[in-house]
């Protein structure tokens, strides 16, 4: 197509919304759609502290009770964080690396879509037949018709399946963006923190989520097509599905607390006025911690029953993963010493996220030594645990990365004093409700109790944990507010407006324009735009002369694809083939024309570019 045409029809509304492939905006979509489900995994959490806070309570019933956990538990973790980190990473890693979009703009698209119509059909099941209620790593035979015979986890099933395509498409597009896509001089060694962090998680979700799939599709042939793959009256296996679930699920632990790792690298740097301390040993810690969380699954088994040789594998395995982790945290502790620090509200999570994380790790370790995990398993020590590392870990790293980057992608700063507010109800609320827990834990208290018996000396310490998680979800409400009260205002954020940005995405406007860069940058160092203020420069220099921008199409297609599998799925779960049919037939029309109409994009001319003053 000649330069300067405009063949291309551009959208407005919602439908720009339906059919944009601008990476950017694609990241917006990603935030809403996980705030959305943070929400809703946050009221199960809610609702099951309140079952919890007192003795023989009848809040809710015991099947409900099992509901509200697998979903709470499946709910926060594939549809709430995963979206929220897919949502900086869309916005912030094309602009960090200098890109003007990802490699695979269409991709991208159908990457969200079939996240959120797979989330969306996890959440009708509490409407339409019951939710999942085997637990979110839904072991068999619990998993099984036998005992779960209702249509709650083939819901789980479909569901994930649907939307682990959509992860794994963001995985792969963000591997050849960041290999193929670097501005000119950006090695890998110049690469920002968060980047690495994307790439190293990117590289993990190609690795781990195929491993989860193969599991689902097994369910799902066992639950719908009464195959045997995990009946041991027929041969079948049903550790097979915990070494297959666990062989997926540690390295999601590192999928997920990775990018809030390069989250508070960033923050930590920009706040405390000085470059990160051991960049270089950070990296190597970043890949090394990567590498070992595919070394380490059976420590969710040590009680399976593997023998004590494996078990002292697993265990030495995951005490390893522990030194490059130390690392990273002694970095950001030396990066913080002798720094000109500034109390923002992104500051204040990343250093209320460095203690909270170490006391997840230092009872990580606990739990690593087999014949202590012996005792310590399926107890409220293990629920303490990994609410420290993804809680008070991950979700204050997200904290901290939203309120960092919210001016970059919305072009308006949120309000200083509620995003404070915001942290010391949430870090309160947070140590409140989950350091009692480990007492909890070793006093005897099972995980996946719904009531307890009076005089166990569990009551007081229940109380204060439901205590804690209203306190955290007053946070959250206060985070909701101020992203309300910000959006009534109009967009004023400067380039650069917390004033000591590092990093290339802090060169552009606020928000980036759909282009990012009108001209390429040429990278000449790590902390590159830093590089350049510091010589007096008050632009990077550019790589290239000013020229036509090609842009890729919007497109319809990525959210039919996704209605279609979403059909299907409903077909599936309920034994109508033909409607299942129909939806594959949906997916497959639009994969067929995606195939046969040719897309040639546009592109915007100097002229426009110029005129925009950008």
């Amino acid at each position: 197509m000649a330069h300067g045409s405009h063949a291309v029809k551009r959208y407005t509304g919602i439908m720009d919304w339906l059919t944009t492939v601008d990476h950017k905006k694609i990241g917006i979509l990603y935030l809403l759609a996980g705030g959305f489900f943070f929400l809703i995994g946050g009221l199960e959490a809610v609702l099951i502290r309140i079952q919890l806070w007192k003795p023989l309570n009848d809040f809710v019933s015991p099947d409900t009770f099992n509901q509200l956990i697998t979903m709470h538990g499946t709910t926060m973790i594939f549809l709430a964080v995963m979206p929220v980190i897919f949502g900086l990473m869309n916005c912030i890693v094309p602009l960090q690396i200098g890109a003007r979009d990802v490699a695979f703009p269409f991709l991208n698209a159908l990457g969200f879509w079939t996240f959120f119509f797979g989330g969306v059909l996890l959440n009708v099941s509490w409407f339409l037949g019951g939710a999942p209620d085997a637990g979110w790593t839904s072991y068999v035979p619990l998993a099984s018709t036998t005992f779960s015979d209702g249509p709650g986890v083939d819901y789980y099933v479909l569901g994930l399946q649907i939307s682990g395509i959509g992860t794994l498409l963001g995985g792969i597009n963000f591997l050849v963006t960041i290999i193929n896509m670097r501005a000119p001089g950006m090695s890998f060694m110049r690469m920002p923190m968060f980047t690495w962090a994307s790439f190293v998680t990117s590289m993990l979700i190609l690795l781990a989520f195929p491993a989860l799939t193969v599991g689902l599709v097994a369910l799902m042939f066992d639950r719908i097509f009464e195959g045997n793959f995990f009946d041991p009256s027929a041969g079948g296996n049903i550790m097979l599905w915990e070494h297959i679930f666990w062989i997926f699920g540690h390295p999601e632990v590192y999928i997920l607390i990775l990018p809030a790792f390069g989250i508070i690298s960033e923050v930590v740097t920009t706040f405390s006025r000085k470059r990160l301390f051991g960049y270089s040993s950070m990296v190597f810690a970043t890949v090394l911690i990567g590498f070992l969380g595919f070394m380490v699954w059976a420590h969710h088994m040590f009680t399976s029953g593997l023998g004590p040789v494996a078990n002292a594998l697993f265990s030495i395995a995951t005490m390893l993963i522990a030194v490059p982790t130390g690392i990273k945290v002694f970095n950001w502790l030396f990066t913080l010493w002798g720094g000109s620090i500034k109390f923002t509200a992104p500051m204040l999570f990343a250093i209320g996220f460095i203690p909270t994380f170490v006391m997840g790790g230092v009872t990580g370790v606990m739990l690593a030594a087999a014949p202590a995990d012996y005792q310590y398993h399926d107890s409220y020590f293990v629920v303490a645990h990994f609410h420290y590392t993804i809680v008070g870990g991950l979700v204050s790293g997200l904290f901290a990365g939203v309120h960092y980057w919210w001016p970059k992608i919305f072009g308006r700063k949120l309000n200083e004093t509620l995003g404070k507010t915001t942290f010391w109800f949430f870090i309160i609320g947070f140590h409140m409700t989950f350091l009692i827990q480990h007492f909890l834990g070793l006093l005897g208290m099972p995980r996946r109790i719904f009531t307890y018996l009076d005089g166990l000396g569990f009551n007081e310490m229940n109380l204060i944990s439901t205590i804690g998680a209203m306190l955290m979800g007053i946070g959250v409400i206060c985070f909701v507010i101020n992203v309300f009260v910000t959006s009534a205002k109009p967009k004023h954020a400067t380039n650069d407006p917390w004033e000591d940005g590092r990093t290339l995405e802090w060169a552009i406007a606020s928000p980036a324009p759909e282009y990012n860069f009108a001209q390429l940058p040429l990278i000449r160092g790590y902390d590159a735009y830093w590089k350049e203020k510091r010589e007096g420069n008050k632009e990077m220099q550019p790589a290239e002369p000013l020229g036509p921008i090609h842009m890729p199409s919007p497109s319809i297609l990525p959210f039919f694809m996704s209605v279609g599998l979403f059909i299907s799925g409903f077909g599936f779960i309920f034994h109508q083939y033909v409607v299942a049919g129909i939806g594959l037939a949906i997916t497959l029309g639009c994969m067929f024309l995606r195939s046969v109409i040719e897309d040639h994009g546009y592109h915007i001319e100097p002229e426009e570019i110029q005129a925009k003053g950008v």
